[in-house]
C-alpha cells in the first residue's frame, strides 16, 4: 500500500491518473482489517454495573449475561422487582456504552478511509444507507 492510487503523476499507472489496481488492493486490505477488527469486537467482553447488577456485553454490543447478587432484590415485592428491572437496563446501558467506545477505538482508524463512516448524526460503526450499530 505504498502507492497512492490518486497520484496525479501516475501512481504506477503508465497512462497516468487513477491506478485502479492499487485502489482495489487498498480497498481489499482495508476490508480485511475491518473484518479482523469486527472479529476482535465480537470476542471481546465488557461489564457494566448498576445497583449491584452486572451485565456482560460483547464489543459488538451483544448481551451475554446478567448477574444479580443473591438477596439484593425481593422477588415478592413489586417495587423491588421494578428496581431490579431498572438496574438491569442501567447495567446494560453502561456495558453498551463501553462496547461502543471500544468499537469506536478499533474501527475509528478504519472508518476514516471509508468516507461516510463517522459522519455527523451517524452511530459509530454505521455505514450510510445501512442500519446503525456495530454489526455491519
Amino acid at each position: 500500500m505504498s502507492q497512492n492510487p490518486f497520484d496525479p503523476a501516475g501512481g504506477g499507472n503508465p497512462m497516468g491518473g487513477l491506478d485502479m489496481g492499487a485502489l482495489l488492493q487498498q480497498a481489499q486490505a482495508m476490508q480485511e482489517q475491518l473484518v479482523a477488527a469486527q472479529a476482535e469486537l465480537e470476542a471481546a467482553e465488557v461489564t457494566g454495573t448498576a445497583m449491584g447488577v452486572s451485565a456482560v456485553v460483547t464489543g459488538a454490543g451483544e448481551l451475554r449475561g446478567v448477574t444479580i447478587p443473591a438477596g439484593t432484590f425481593d422477588g415478592g415485592d413489586a417495587e423491588s422487582l421494578e428496581d431490579l428491572g431498572d438496574a438491569i437496563v442501567a447495567a446494560y446501558r453502561d456495558a453498551r456504552a463501553q462496547a461502543d467506545q471500544m468499537a469506536a477505538e478499533k474501527l475509528g482508524p478504519l472508518a476514516g478511509g471509508l468516507g461516510g463512516l463517522g459522519a455527523p448524526g451517524q452511530e459509530p460503526g454505521s455505514m450510510p444507507g445501512l442500519p446503525g450499530g456495530i454489526g455491519f
